[in-house]
């Protein structure tokens, strides 16, 4: 089997998580500046076997998008033009921060790590997957 991948975008940086090639375990792979972001995942999907791609979709409390969107538009636009062989799925990513940030307290993170917004978008991703998982089984 092939590995899932998730990506929390942002235009500053974006968060990635994987899991195992059983599809049962998600984990935070990295942070990447998200203008580097093409390059990484071609490079990485060239390394390893990835089924899918989950990007978070950003959603206000009305369920409407949000003002994020357009620019995750563009990026789907242009990975779908790097990666066509990868299909790309869409996943809920409201309160994925609020819920990365209230792990890193749980967790016993010292609160100068807790400020690592990397880590934040790293575990929102990981956050992602894990409910993209949830919701196929």
């Amino acid at each position: 089997m092939a590995r899932l991948l998730a990506l929390d975008y942002g235009t500053v940086r974006t968060g990635i998580a994987v899991t195992d090639e059983l599809q049962i375990i998600a984990s935070g792979l990295t942070t990447v500046a998200t203008k580097e972001l093409i390059t990484f995942l071609k490079s990485y999907i060239s390394k390893e076997d990835v089924a899918l791609i989950i990007v978070g979709e950003p959603k206000q409390m009305n369920n409407e998008v949000s003002e994020s969107e357009a620019s995750i538009s563009k990026f789907l636009k242009k990975l779908s033009a790097a990666l066509p062989n990868i299909p790309i799925k869409r996943v809920d990513e409201r309160f994925t921060s609020k819920m990365a940030f209230q792990t890193m307290i749980d967790s016993g993170l010292k609160k100068k790590k807790r400020r690592d917004k990397g880590l934040v978008d790293e575990i929102s991703a990981t956050i992602i997957l894990q409910s993209y998982l949830y919701n196929q089984s």
